[in-house]
């Protein structure tokens, strides 16, 4: 298996970053790449504001998992704590001596950015960091080449080093500092140079400064908000999700600004185990049946609401909408009805039988596209041998009425 080993103070980690990254995974071939935070940095100190290192973790964690994401390859990257579970300064050659005993038999590389490469001679013990593990250095433009070239040569010959150096496809000239500063002076520019879900872990736990009102967030910055709560690879069906609600509501007159907060907000609990689940309801008072209470996936319909309610401020149509996603009821107001068909029929969505017959129908009869919809749901649910909810068959029963 070859690894690569891209460490770094990431505070915070920015789409920089996630550049280098991604251009390494596809031109080293790696089968498994590991984001290591350091938790004391031995080249330069950590700046007295510096956020705690569990945050850095989990920041780096995300970009791992957008990278997976962009790059169509689960589990490829994730963040490791090696360096942060040791005491002391986090040195590169005790940071590989101690992957080398957790992958004995693999093939090791160490990515750098250029001014790091440049210096790797002074480095503490670069003759052990060589000998556990290739190096291979970002390359950023062709007036880098030269330099780059001549260190590699000087690295090969003096230590018998294996070096790469990995053209970076688009270069971001970025630093971690710029980002801290524009955070808080001007979000909207250091949104722009940072994943998605970073920003949006950086808003909702006011990190480097940041001070915003979750309740009064722009429809972007509840998007990253929302997004940073859900694994990487569900951001697809609730962008996908979002477009479709506003879509359908301006065909069907609901309001498509509501639908599309509805729509960024509708499955931001739907990763929480179900003791979580659990919890929120007991906080937030919500009454659960007893399919509810053993049924995790109805859950975070109705903790996905609360959490609209009473941490984002959203409006009382938004937080039934959310409510309602997933099992839908008898009688649902229009956006709801709204909320429901686009969670069904995004276009993300993977293939079923009937989808498109219920993509086409939700355009032309809403009712009758949300008969069809809880139909398929009953169908599903039985032919897996699971009970279905009250409220679905409600909802058809419903709809079956109407439609006489």
């Amino acid at each position: 298996m070859k690894i690569g080993v891209y460490g770094g103070t990431f505070d915070p980690p920015h789409l920089g970053h996630m550049e280098a990254a991604r251009a390494a995974a596809e031109a080293l071939g790696l089968d498994k790449l590991l984001l290591i935070p350091a938790a004391v940095p031995p080249h330069k100190a950590l700046p007295p504001d510096a956020v705690a290192p569990q945050a850095r973790l989990a920041m780096a964690a995300m970009v791992a998992d957008g990278v997976n994401l962009e790059l169509k390859s689960p589990g490829l990257a994730e963040a490791s704590a090696a360096e942060m579970d040791r005491t002391g300064k986090s040195y590169t050659a005790d940071t590989l001596a101690q992957l080398r005993e957790r992958y004995p038999e693999d093939e090791l590389w160490l990515l750098l950015g250029t001014d790091m490469f440049l210096s790797l001679q002074t480095w503490r013990d670069p003759e052990k960091i060589i000998s556990l593990a290739g190096i291979a250095a970002f390359d950023r433009t062709e007036a880098d080449s030269g330099g780059m070239e001549g260190q590699a040569r000087r690295l090969r010959e003096r230590y018998g080093a294996r070096v790469a150096l990995v053209r970076l496809p688009r270069v971001m000239e970025i630093s971690s500092t710029q980002v801290r500063e524009l955070l808080v002076r001007n979000r909207v520019e250091a949104r722009a140079l940072l994943w998605c879900q970073v920003y949006g872990y950086i808003l909702r736990e006011g990190l480097y400064g940041v001070s915003a009102d979750l309740k009064r967030l722009s429809d972007d910055d509840l998007r990253c908000a929302s997004l940073s709560m859900v694994k990487a690879k569900r951001i697809p069906h609730i962008r996908g999700c979002e477009e479709e609600a506003v879509r359908l509501a301006e065909r069907w007159g609901a309001d498509a600004g509501l639908a599309r907060r509805a729509g960024i907000l509708h499955d931001c609990t739907k990763y929480l185990e179900l003791d979580e689940q659990l919890a929120l309801c007991d906080r937030y008072g919500i009454a659960l049946d007893e399919l509810e209470r053993v049924a995790v996936k109805l859950l975070h319909a109705k903790t996905g609401a609360a959490i609209a309610r009473h941490v984002f401020g959203e409006p009382e149509a938004v937080c039934m909408a959310i409510y309602w996603h997933t099992t839908g009821k008898a009688d649902m107001d229009l956006l709801s009805k709204v909320l429901y068909l686009a969670d069904y029929i995004e276009p993300s969505r993977a293939d079923f039988p009937g989808l498109s017959k219920l993509r086409k129908l939700a355009y032309e009869d809403l009712d009758a596209a949300l008969l069809l919809g809880c139909e398929l749901t009953i169908e599903d649910m039985e032919e897996r041998g699971m009970p279905v909810h009250t409220n679905t068959l409600q909802a058809r029963d419903y709809l079956k009425g109407r439609n006489r």
